[in-house]
């Protein structure tokens, strides 16, 4: 399948701009998924590349099959947890790869959205460098949206951004034992 569109419509975002959410609290992916539903909506599309996320059936990939091609999503992930401070080389590999998809989409410049899904952690557990992301904020084109999601985004990233939104978490349900909820969570 050919991940790249090739017919793409006339609309174009006059100024994109770039957004971060970040922090302990739940709705890093939501806000950004929920963005780019509101997109489709008007006709631009997305393409969300997740970092460190394997096939689990989460609810936004069976959403985004209804909303195809207007949004658009590649998984770069394995189904384990990754170890901070030692990665699996091919947990490595997945997010090199990841980060080379990324680049390619957004310099295209042909989805007017790219959301960079758990981007901030993948730095953080040291899969790909911050310096690749900080080259994307600075190179992409200036219609492009780019959004970047994940906890422990870096100093320099939330600088460079033009938004940026830090989740809290306040009180959780997981700390009382219930787990990821089917449509809610996953």
């Amino acid at each position: 399948m050919n991940i790249i569109a090739k017919d793409v419509g006339t609309r174009r975002l006059l100024q994109g701009m770039t957004q971060v959410y970040t922090g302990d609290g739940k709705g890093k992916t939501t806000a950004a998924f929920g963005i780019a539903m509101r997109a489709a909506g008007y006709g631009y599309r997305t393409f969300i590349i997740q970092f460190m996320k394997e096939s689990v059936k989460y609810g936004e990939l069976e959403s985004a099959k209804k909303l195809f091609p207007n949004i658009m999503i590649r998984q770069f992930g394995r189904e384990c947890f990754v170890r901070q401070g030692t990665p699996d080389q091919e947990d490595i590999r997945l997010a090199q790869e990841a980060i080379v998809l990324a680049h390619k989409v957004i310099m295209e410049g042909k989805f007017d959205i790219v959301v960079l899904d758990e981007i901030n952690i993948a730095i953080a557990f040291g899969l790909i460098e911050e310096a690749e992301v900080l080259k994307l904020m600075s190179e992409r084109p200036v219609h492009v949206e780019l959004i970047l999601t994940g906890r422990k985004a870096t100093p320099e990233i939330m600088k460079r951004a033009d938004l940026v939104t830090e989740m809290v978490e306040v009180k959780h349900y997981y700390h009382t034992g219930v787990n990821a909820r089917v449509g809610i969570e996953k």
